[in-house]
């Protein structure tokens, strides 16, 4: 499937996106919740966000539990750093994750409304998680932006021709 070649490249989704492009377009992209996003975008997203948790919480929680003054309810002094920088960048990265994946969602033909699945515990995961999965469908195509000059200067003539 190739992608459309209008001006803007960033209000269409780029399918087959690589890992530091797809990471660049959902910073740029921040909070832009109209549009659509390829799987392999959201994908890259996905793992990015992930993998940045595991580097920043898996020492935290080691650390924490190594240094805690009372066995483990309460993080060692050493873990508060790693902690903060966790806390601030999910923060950071929040309404970009939620934006992609409403983008993800208008790509298969669904309402971004349908992230609101996200609160019915386990099965609204779930479900969300099938639906990112899914193919482009041809619907999506209704959260396309409407070019102000659809045709350009070969716009169609009206039929029959004008006498």
């Amino acid at each position: 499937m190739s992608q459309p070649m209008y001006p803007s490249s960033l209000d269409w989704p780029h399918y087959g996106i690589g890992f530091g492009g797809a990471i660049w377009r959902g910073f740029k992209k921040y909070a832009k919740f109209d549009g659509r996003a390829s799987r392999s975008e959201y994908w890259w997203w996905t793992l990015f966000t992930t993998a940045s948790f595991f580097v920043l919480g898996v020492p935290a929680f080691v650390i924490g539990m190594e240094t805690s003054p009372d066995g483990g309810e309460t993080p060692g002094a050493p873990a508060v750093p790693l902690i903060v920088a966790l806390v601030l960048f999910y923060l950071a990265i929040l309404v970009p994750s939620i934006a992609v994946t409403v983008r993800r969602l208008h790509d298969t033909g669904q309402s971004g409304w349908m992230f609101l699945l996200t609160l019915i515990p386990w099965l609204g995961g779930l479900i969300l998680l099938v639906f990112t999965l899914l193919p482009p469908s041809p619907a999506g195509a209704k959260y396309d932006p409407v070019p102000a000059y659809p045709y350009g200067p070969y716009a169609p003539k009206p039929y029959p021709p004008a006498r």
